[in-house]
């Protein structure tokens, strides 16, 4: 039985998402099952024609409804938001417990800590409901060691000015 293994894509810099999403497309492509929920994106890729053709193979959720930026929103939209989040972290717990897909991609979950939305010990509690093959990617730009000590891998990504 393989042992599934806990990457964190992190840094300031531009590519986590789209490395995560390379992750997904060759997991897909070597036959498993791939479920992105993204969290604080606002509209983007998950709500193109294009990403819905990669199902069934990868299914991509966004709990969010608003169009808008979390940060740019009031302080009522944001607690509403806040709950649709909440409901995402559900689902995510759903698909860890039940071993639903191989690869579990958690986007900008860091950013949710980052934020005071959740802590460290939600995320640890999400994670320890996950079944023993399922690898998790965790995206954000902020890493602390409590959250490292959690991961398997951790890859840094920073942009580089060439000038």
């Amino acid at each position: 039985m393989k042992k599934g293994l806990i990457h964190i894509y992190s840094g300031d810099g531009h590519g986590k998402s789209p490395a995560a999403l390379g992750t997904a497309v060759m997991a897909a492509a070597s036959g498993k099952s791939v479920v992105i929920i993204q969290f604080l994106k606002g509209r983007g890729p998950a709500d193109t024609e294009f990403v819905r053709r990669l199902e069934p193979e990868i299914k991509i959720f966004r709990f969010e409804k608003s169009d808008g930026n979390f940060f740019e929103l009031s302080q009522e939209k944001k607690m509403e938001e806040t709950i649709n989040i909440k409901n995402g972290l559900n689902f995510a717990k759903k698909v860890l417990t039940t071993g639903e897909c191989d690869l579990l991609i958690l986007d900008e979950i860091l950013g949710l800590i980052d934020n005071a939305i959740i802590t460290v010990d939600d995320l640890v509690n999400l994670l320890s409901t996950r079944d023993e093959e399922t690898d998790v990617i965790l995206t954000g730009i902020s890493l602390n060691d409590e959250i490292a000590r959690l991961a398997d891998e951790i890859s840094k990504i920073e942009t580089i000015k060439l000038r």
